[in-house]
């Protein structure tokens, strides 16, 4: 092979991974965009015009990177729920013991909510507009995270029933995903930083007491 020939393929390969990366990135954009008119407007009530305008695409163009609109708010809400299994999972694999992979998950989830109060708002208010089976996926990530969460709990309750563990970790999670969009929705900020110790101080002890 000439060098001609081998810059020829570089080249190719360079503008295949840029075309790839590019397309990515339109792909997020859409499920940015996605997140914010979803909260804001639900639904039902959001075109993929609308999607496409948010995420500077045409309309049409959506449907190079989702079959529909049900498959943007699928693919949402599933890489949000991977995402936070994938997460709450190394959390607890790099702590040494409960106590730290319980203030690490905590953490992790603040970190979230803090991050994300337009993807907790669809969960919460569309999830019903999901398929099926994608229905089922989300449920299965989530009580496998909430496992994770319990599986901690139990380390440090060890005398505690697990149906108790899980009420627990259910309850916390409502008082961290709920606060930083009531804040909001009230219309007062919150800074995060204001914000983050004290989510983080009341979960612990929640889920610490006896």
């Amino acid at each position: 092979m000439t060098a001609g020939q081998e810059a020829r393929i570089e080249g190719t390969r360079a503008a295949a991974t840029q075309r790839g990366q590019a397309k990515e990135l339109r792909r997020l954009a859409l499920l940015s965009a996605a997140a914010g008119l979803f909260a804001e407007n639900g639904f039902t009530r959001v075109s993929l015009e609308d999607l496409g305008a948010a995420a500077g695409v045409s309309g049409p163009a959506v449907y190079r990177h989702f079959p529909g609109k049900q498959a943007v708010l699928g693919e949402l809400l599933l890489s949000v729920s991977r995402d936070l299994l994938d997460g709450g999972l190394r959390v607890v694999s790099e702590s040494e013991d409960p106590r730290t992979a319980l203030k690490g998950l905590i953490q992790f989830q603040v970190d979230f909510a803090l991050s994300n109060p337009d993807v907790i708002r669809v969960q919460d208010r569309d999830f019903g507009s999901l398929s099926d089976a994608d229905q089922a996926e989300v449920r299965s990530l989530q009580r496998s995270y909430v496992e994770t969460w319990v599986d901690v709990l139990a380390r440090i309750h060890t005398d505690a029933d697990v149906s108790g563990l899980r009420v627990r970790a259910h309850a916390a999670f409502g008082l961290i995903n709920s606060t930083p969009h009531s804040v909001r929705h009230h219309g007062r900020k919150i800074a995060m930083k204001s914000a983050r110790p004290i989510l983080e101080q009341m979960a612990l002890a929640a889920l610490t007491s006896a």
